[in-house]
């Protein structure tokens, strides 16, 4: 598919050549549990270890056969298995691979594990499996990273993200810019190596025209980057307030399940509770707090408050909740002013009741902030809030599309705005008047920053980076 250019040698991974296992699924009691090997040794370590129900017998590239995994040392029977072994190069890692398919229990894993690994093998690092993939040129650097995307995604819409990247939007994306700069680097080095030659002048105004279109690209790409990240990685959001104001009654009826014990006596939520919920495909992380008061309280309440605070500091957004039945009092006033700075979307509850609090008041307190009026108790507003919560993270409706390029990784906006700068670099100097070579060299330093992105240029610490982040298995 793609060949890499990085700028280290092969040879700097001298464990590539060596066969490689892990258990590929999650632990715990399944149905089916994946050992997975990968390298030179694999079909010979599934011979050793598997017994055909009917024989003659011989592995059939991509096809799976039924047997026993046994152990070679005994020949007794672990377990009944399908196995598949898949004949480089048209594999994950392109390189052989076999997938032993047993029962998904603990103890069966691991002694499948083990019996691998006794014939050769040896422990897959994390991330190593798409790492191969990666070296042996399946797939790009952007790709590599959108595995660990997918397997990670919380809504449908960090899942078309990550799915952008894994069908290879970016690197067609990449690939088109990198092209016209590379056509224009030919036509200054040809000029700068031949001067003598009779070869045309550089059209200049043609070229400022090309470097600011793809100026403009690079800009459109990492304005879309706060947007991405937020569907990507999720935010986390408190609900604070007072006692009594219907936190844990809203968490409840947010998360459509009884997650929060709710009394009317104060104090009732002592610790953080903590639950991920899908607003318009943004993940959020939802934490409801223990209420906020001055009045004397005893110590397990204290943690409770001083936990609470935490939570509200290090929140990316705060549901600031008020009773809109009762007058605003000295622990309102304080709540109001902890959370001054923080990004807020105000909640004035008990709308079914008779207002204390009215909506011009708080309007006038908040002017820059959402405000929406909901009845916890009667689940009235709830989608207003949603609307309040979606539109105070993103600012827009926003509509994942698999056309439409979204930058949700921060080393992708970091190397697209390295290239933005050095392109606007190059376009002062051609409107100066410097010489060929400085733009020359500008324009090498571009396509290596783009290099870095899709892993043609990048380091072998930033590849360690990005690999560590995989579980062991993938």
């Amino acid at each position: 598919m793609k060949q890499n250019n990085t700028n280290f040698s092969k040879g700097s991974f001298p464990e590539e050549r060596d066969t490689i296992a892990a258990i590929s699924t999650p632990f715990g009691e399944s149905g089916i549990g994946i050992v997975r090997m990968s390298g030179l040794l694999s079909g010979s370590i599934a011979r050793k270890l598997f017994r055909p129900k009917h024989t003659p017998f011989s592995f059939v590239s991509h096809h799976f056969h039924y047997g026993e995994l046994i152990d070679p040392e005994n020949g007794n029977p672990v377990d009944e298995v399908l196995v598949v072994l898949m004949k480089s190069p048209k594999t994950y890692t392109r390189e052989d691979i076999v997938e032993i398919h047993c029962h998904g229990g603990y103890f069966i894993l691991r002694k499948a594990l083990e019996l691998v690994l006794g014939q050769g093998a040896r422990m897959a690092l994390p991330g190593e499996f798409t790492k191969r993939a990666f070296l042996n040129g399946r797939i790009d650097l952007t790709q590599a990273e959108a595995v660990i995307d997918l397997i990670k995604a919380k809504t449908r819409e960090s899942l078309e993200i990550a799915g952008q990247q894994l069908r290879g939007l970016l690197y067609r994306e990449m690939a088109s810019v990198r092209e016209k700069l590379v056509q224009n680097l030919a036509m200054l080095e040809a000029h700068i190596d031949f001067p003598e030659e009779e070869i045309e002048a550089i059209p200049l105004t043609k070229m400022k025209e090309d470097l600011l279109d793809k100026v403009k690209k690079l800009e459109e790409w990492i304005s879309t980057h706060e947007e991405g990240r937020v569907f990507r990685e999720g935010v986390s959001c408190a609900i604070t307030g007072k006692t009594n104001v219907g936190k844990s009654s809203l968490l409840n009826i947010l998360l459509k399940q009884e997650r929060a014990i709710v009394t009317p006596i104060p104090g009732t939520t002592r610790d953080v509770i903590e639950e991920v919920l899908n607003i318009h495909g943004i993940p959020v992380r939802l934490m409801d707090t223990a209420g906020l008061r001055k009045a004397a309280m005893n110590s397990i309440e204290r943690e409770g408050v001083r936990r609470a605070k935490e939570r509200v500091a290090d929140a990316d957004l705060v549901l600031l909740m008020i009773d809109g039945s009762r007058k605003l009092d000295e622990d309102d006033e304080e709540i109001f002013r902890e959370i001054d700075a923080k990004k807020k979307v105000v909640v004035l509850n008990k709308k079914d009741l008779s207002r204390k609090v009215s909506l011009k008041s708080m309007k006038e307190r908040f002017p820059d902030h959402s405000i929406v009026q909901i009845s916890a108790l009667k689940g009235e507003g709830i989608e207003d809030l949603q609307q309040a919560i979606y539109f105070s993270l993103l600012h827009r409706d926003i509509r994942v599309s698999p056309e439409h390029l979204i930058v949700a990784n921060i080393r992708h906006k970091i190397a697209l705005s390295n290239t933005r700068q050095i392109l606007l670099d190059a376009l002062r100097g051609l409107e100066e008047g410097v010489s060929l070579e400085f733009i020359a060299f500008e324009i090498r330093s571009a396509l290596d920053s783009l290099g870095e992105i899709v892993g043609e240029t990048t380091s072998e610490e930033v590849l360690n980076r990005v690999f560590d982040q995989f579980c062991i298995g993938k």
